[in-house]
């Protein structure tokens, strides 16, 4: 690939997963180069007036991570609000030129598919029998159980426990210390 040089990139249209959304839905179309700070102000500002129910964010490619990143800021920020969540895949196709046309070298399209995230958020209440649907909190009660987990197994290694008698560096018994003669070998 290196006598070639990339002309052209061009995403496929994809059907939205999402049927009997509103026409006035907000997307937020998380981009690889997009500034979380600029998104969640946006985003933040129109979720918290009334006249905003329901908000959509989308990622691909690189882009799914910041697009988790925006959603559970929101869901952090914004208490109360439904999730939906659907994967799939979305194809972009790239048209690559030769970069020495007397090369003899014909233009390449390839096809691509790139991992694609749609996240429904909706202040009012979703289908919960909807594959991906993520009630208010549950998210939040999850980290409390591991929270709290891990802090009887913090409890436990700070008072001694963990299992197993004393042995190693820090057990006082008879000829464990360096230099030490054992009770038989003394006279």
């Amino acid at each position: 690939m290196e006598n070639y040089q990339k002309a052209k990139i061009t995403e496929l249209p994809t059907e939205l997963p999402f049927t009997n959304l509103p026409k006035d839905i907000i997307e937020m179309k998380v981009k690889e180069g997009s500034k979380i700070r600029n998104l969640m102000g946006y985003a933040i500002g129109k979720m918290e007036s009334d006249d905003t129910r329901v908000m959509l964010f989308t990622g691909t490619g690189r882009a799914v991570s910041k697009a988790i990143t925006c959603v559970e800021i929101m869901k952090r920020r914004l208490k109360g609000l439904q999730q939906i969540t659907k994967l799939s895949y979305k194809q972009v196709e790239e048209l690559w030129d030769p970069i020495a046309t007397e090369a003899g070298l014909d233009s390449l399209t390839v096809k691509r598919n790139l991992p694609a995230i749609w996240v429904l958020l909706s202040k009012d209440s979703l289908d919960p029998s909807e594959p991906g649907y993520q009630a208010p909190g549950s998210f939040d009660a999850l980290w409390i159980n591991s929270l709290k987990e891990e802090a009887q197994v913090q409890r436990k290694k700070r008072r001694g426990g963990g299992g197993g008698g004393m042995t190693g560096k820090g057990s006082k018994q008879p000829g464990s210390g360096k230099g030490e003669i054992p009770k038989k070998a003394r006279s």
